[in-house]
């Protein structure tokens, strides 16, 4: 029997002679390299890169300057990280439904939020693009600009992707988040970036990544390099040389990984097409398959199991964030609250799809789903 992991990382020698010359202390900068490739690759000004991508979510609420108490808008399918930040400031979640289609933020039920949170400690709305396809940005920066919010964007799975032909990243939001690591328990790396073409909250940003500490450089006049001081309290969440070598390699391939992914993405919609009891993703243009999502039409749980009996992994996108017991406790979240999220909770299945698979390997996943839908009732 094959074993077809849920994820495998696409590791050559690329990555082998950057970390090499990180270890023979060769070269200039990593850190500086990869964030200068970020700006170039996405467009914007400027980029902050972070030990992971959750480190890049609070770092961005820190540079937002968010307090006890302030209120932010959050897709209720999204990682827990986020949530997880807002509260870390004491401030407050609101959750919003989704797009049945796409998994993204609903903008009917964006605004359906505004009118009934409407608060003057509003402060954010984050926007989580999930698996490779963009929100509706435009209908959201909109929303944005007349409620006086920030934007603050999770690409987490979408690096690479487009929005109107324009990268994520450089659409408009105030930050955007990127993971260089996979959503793996144990990655090989955590590193995360942030993009922004604001200079202050740039500025604020890479002040505050390193504890808020500033220093000089040594030179020729006598400046002592060891001598720093602190005019913020900041946080440790830069990255390190090592990692930032391994997601230069990453970025630097990072369209042919996705070219990978949508020749997968082909293969699964051509052989999976009308098997019963599943329904395929949404075709889109932009779509750079950081997630293949299939919907189950019932009993998700038990078509995995039998998944995995065959050596086919898979994952799940997310648990929505009112079901977790901390905050349907917390805020007494009703089961029903987000019924698209939910109806799509209990069918939702993340199958492989990554560059290192094989086109036998795809075809022996489709096999398998085939085989397990067509021996259900």
């Amino acid at each position: 029997m094959k074993e077809i992991p849920f994820f495998v990382p696409h590791i050559d020698r690329s990555e082998e002679s950057l970390i090499r010359e990180v270890l023979e202390l060769k070269g200039a900068s990593k850190i500086e390299e990869l964030e200068d490739l970020m700006c170039e690759y996405t467009g914007s000004e400027y980029a902050i890169s972070t030990s992971s991508w959750s480190g890049a979510i609070h770092l961005s609420m820190f540079a937002l300057g968010l307090k006890r108490g302030d209120k932010i808008l959050c897709s209720v399918n999204s990682h827990p990280a986020i949530a997880e930040a807002v509260r870390h400031f004491d401030a407050e979640p609101i959750f919003v439904d989704i797009e049945a289609d796409t998994f993204n933020m609903s903008v009917s039920a964006l605004k359906k939020a505004l009118v009934e949170h409407k608060h003057k400690k509003l402060k954010a709305v984050v926007v989580s693009h999930i698996g490779g396809v963009s929100a509706d940005m435009d209908a959201i920066y909109k929303i944005a600009v007349e409620n006086k919010i920030k934007v603050l964007e999770d690409a987490s799975t979408s690096l690479g992707a487009k929005y109107k032909n324009k990268m994520i990243g450089n659409t408009g939001g105030d930050l955007t988040t990127f993971s260089f690591g996979s959503n793996l328990k144990n990655p090989i790396i955590n590193c995360g970036i942030i993009t922004t073409n604001n200079k202050k909250l740039f500025e604020d940003a890479k002040l505050l990544r390193h504890h808020g500490i500033i220093s000089n450089e040594w030179d020729r006049s006598g400046t002592l390099g060891y001598v720093y001081d602190i005019k913020e309290i900041g946080i440790k969440y830069d990255t390190s040389e090592l990692e930032a070598a391994y997601a230069i390699s990453k970025l630097q391939k990072i369209d042919e990984l996705i070219k990978r992914r949508r020749e997968i993405a082909k293969i699964y919609s051509y052989e999976l097409q009308d098997t019963p009891h599943i329904s395929l993703p949404k075709v889109s243009e932009n779509h750079t398959y950081g997630l293949f999502t299939i919907k189950i039409d019932k009993n998700r749980d038990d078509f995995a199991r039998h998944l995995r009996e065959k050596g086919v992994y898979t994952s799940l996108f997310y648990v929505p964030l009112h079901l977790i017991t901390y905050y349907k406790q917390k805020y007494s979240l009703k089961v029903n609250a987000f019924p698209v999220a939910l109806t799509n909770y209990q069918q939702i299945l993340s199958i492989p799809c990554y560059a290192k698979m094989s086109d036998e390997d795809v075809k022996y996943v489709c096999k398998v789903i085939k085989e397990v839908a067509n021996n259900r009732v």
